[in-house]
């Protein structure tokens, strides 16, 4: 029979630890509601700006008439042999499966592109640490996100490949505080990088958030783009029954709202491109076209950022729901077991007396 003052002391540590996850879970879930409003406050200038792109198209002339080629360096298609892959985790642990399931899908990717050359983007520090134990590093690095970025240890030597599938740069500790001049300035490196013809294609590996109980893990093709305003998924996984009913209790005990709210903002902007109107523009569409189309890659990668940062506080406040709801299940397991102890004790020592006055 264990000791009672050991099961006590190990219930008043399980408490402790309960106190600790509900606290995790009511700041993941405040994080989560500010991080909601900023991919609302954020959908209705993507919104417009993919209108506007598609009323262009159908003003500007972005192939050439003669040999069909297109005029933007962003649109032209090659053989696919040298491949970007950007690799969206979160920084922290205590998600549960988050960064984990992210990792997974970007091997599968890897795996279905064996042959070619691929360079990996880490954002995030969880994926950073994954994916530099299984592969190495490139001499030259693209521009990180932040100037507070750890050196790389052991590059390649300049000019060579390190293997066909290396990291080319890493961005830790940006999603913390996350801005839209951080996202331009990766788009920037790699519309860079795809007009000089360095890759053949560009893909974006992350965390899908439409509501708590709305995700599902993506890889995007964003280069080359194939058609303005829709997206290119290349694959993609639902969330499973049991992690939407999980991630529906927490979000019911943590008052955070499931279904995501359309703005009216979103509804107008919709309007925009299919409006039977002749719009007059100060440039010629066509200039007008090439100056937004890298605004349009920018704009792809800072919503698939938000929705990462999203995605991130809500795994973590169902994971802390877990654990809070077991420390519970513990608490009542261990204080169970004490009861019994403490009555055997009681039935003990009761034994004891008697037999002790029988025996007189």
């Amino acid at each position: 029979m264990p000791n009672i003052l050991d099961i006590r002391r190990r219930i008043r540590s399980v408490v402790n630890t309960r106190q600790i996850t509900k606290a995790m879970k009511v700041v993941s879930a405040a994080k989560l509601r500010r991080a909601q409003d900023r991919t609302m406050a954020a959908r209705p200038y993507a919104q417009m700006l993919t209108n506007v792109l598609k009323s262009l198209v159908t003003r500007a002339e972005i192939y050439d008439p003669e040999t069909g080629e297109p005029k933007h360096p962003l649109l032209a298609h090659r053989p696919e042999q040298n491949i970007l892959l950007i690799v969206v985790t979160g920084d922290k642990g205590l998600a549960g499966a988050f960064s984990a399931n992210i990792t997974k899908a970007a091997g599968r990717f890897l795996e279905s592109k064996t042959g070619k050359n691929i360079d990996i983007e880490a954002i995030g520090r969880k994926g950073r640490d994954f994916l530099r134990r299984r592969y190495p590093e490139a001499a030259v690095q693209t521009r990180s996100l932040t100037e507070t970025e750890e050196s790389l240890d052991a590059p390649a030597r300049e000019g060579e490949r390190a293997g066909a599938i290396q990291i080319t740069g890493e961005h830790v500790g940006v999603l913390g505080k996350l801005e839209f001049s951080q996202a331009r300035s990766l788009a920037e490196s790699v519309i860079e990088r795809y007009e000089q013809e360095e890759i053949d294609s560009v893909y974006i590996v992350f965390n899908e958030f439409k509501s708590v109980i709305a995700q599902r893990l993506v890889v995007e093709q964003i280069l080359p783009i194939e058609k303005v305003g829709e997206r290119n998924v290349r694959q993609s996984e639902e969330m499973t029954e049991e992690e939407k009913k999980k991630a529906k209790e927490a979000a019911i005990s943590a008052g955070v709202g499931m279904r995501g709210a359309e703005s009216p903002a979103d509804k107008v902007a919709a309007q925009f491109a299919t409006a039977d109107v002749d719009y007059i523009y100060e440039q010629p569409p066509e200039e007008l076209f090439r100056s937004l189309l890298p605004k349009y890659v920018a704009i792809q990668i800072f919503r698939a950022l938000l929705e990462s940062i999203a995605a991130e506080h809500a795994a973590r406040m169902t994971a802390m729901d877990s654990a809070t709801n077991n420390a519970t299940d513990m608490i009542d397991s261990l204080t169970l077991v004490m009861n019994r102890a403490r009555q055997a004790k009681i039935t003990k020592e009761i034994i004891e007396i008697v037999s002790g006055a029988a025996a007189m």
